[in-house]
């Protein structure tokens, strides 16, 4: 790589790291190409992306960057780099300890996550969060249950004088 592609590739690195909201940077040593593939399109699914850079040049991004210092500790070894958008910045999680449940490979090694450092220990505590929809809708169902007390409260107000008066026109009509 001449020093020109260098530059290209450590612009377009940047570019990455400042439209994401989350980094994740993985360890895949000893995974074949047919499940890197595999996990490729899981991560697209999910609208991340998932690339592998040389750690050197990544590093230059972040120096570059000025963020996310505590990640270049980990740019040692077989290293890619999980990249999500204020979506779903949880989905890598999900997806990264799906697949070392099943197979042992693909670990953490840190991430970023709406600017807060996580490291790979915590990835367990990390898959089990929900996305961003899911406490939306949580939060909206929180909010509709009083409405819908208070409608089943006015609905057996109701029901219950109905009732009663139909009571009373039975005992009359008797």
């Amino acid at each position: 790589m001449n020093r020109d592609e260098k530059a290209d590739a450590v612009a377009r690195i940047r570019e990455m790291v400042e439209s994401s909201a989350a980094i994740f940077l993985t360890d895949y040593s000893g995974i074949n190409v047919a499940d890197i593939n595999d996990l490729r399109n899981q991560f697209r699914n999910e609208g991340v992306r998932y690339k592998v850079f040389k750690n050197t040049l990544f590093k230059r991004a972040l120096d570059e960057v000025g963020k996310y210092d505590k990640l270049a500790d980990h740019l040692v070894g077989m290293t890619g780099f999980a990249f999500a958008d204020e979506k779903n910045p949880i989905a890598p999680a999900k997806i990264i300890k799906k697949y070392f449940d099943k197979n042992k490979k693909l670990s953490l090694k840190a991430c970023y996550i709406d600017g807060e450092y996580f490291d790979g220990s915590q990835l367990g505590n990390l898959a089990s969060l929900p996305s961003k929809e899911e406490l939306i809708a949580g939060i909206i169902g929180s909010i509709n249950a009083p409405a819908q007390g208070i409608v089943g409260a006015i609905n057996a107000v109701m029901r219950d004088l109905v009732s009663v008066i139909d009571e009373i026109s039975k005992q009359k009509a008797a």
